[in-house]
């Protein structure tokens, strides 16, 4: 049974730092992309970042390139988001995805079987 457990959400000031994490188990050792996604009140769930292999291939929201960072542990079991200089629009419920085996390191959520139960991110202006 594949569970993906989010951590690290939380409330901070406009131009603040947060680091979430996404805990996963029971997925096949090996092909599997990981992503992180988000979704506001009232608005489509959107896809932020994507990673395949710790990193060999990694993709980005375009509003989110330079700000925020997706990284994989070297056992592939936890995958990290990093988010730096967080604006106001990035409040949403964060959720983490898992596609097995990974086709690509897509940002549609239509790729993504797993998911987790979502951590929340709240930024003050």
């Amino acid at each position: 049974q594949v569970q993906l457990v989010e951590s690290g959400g939380g409330s901070v000031q406009a131009g603040g730092s947060l680091l979430l994490s996404c805990a996963a188990s029971g997925l096949a050792y090996g092909s599997n992309c990981m992503a992180w996604f988000r979704q506001a009140p009232g608005k489509e769930r959107e896809g932020v970042a994507a990673i395949y292999r710790g990193g060999v291939r990694t993709s980005y929201h375009d509003s989110v390139k330079g700000r925020f960072t997706i990284s994989q542990d070297g056992a592939k079991r936890t995958v990290y988001l990093q988010m730096n200089s967080l604006k106001p629009e990035d409040t949403a419920m964060y959720y983490c995805a898992a596609q097995s085996p990974c086709i690509s390191t897509t940002l549609a959520k239509e790729a993504y079987a797993y998911w987790g139960q979502g951590t929340q991110v709240t930024i003050s202006s």
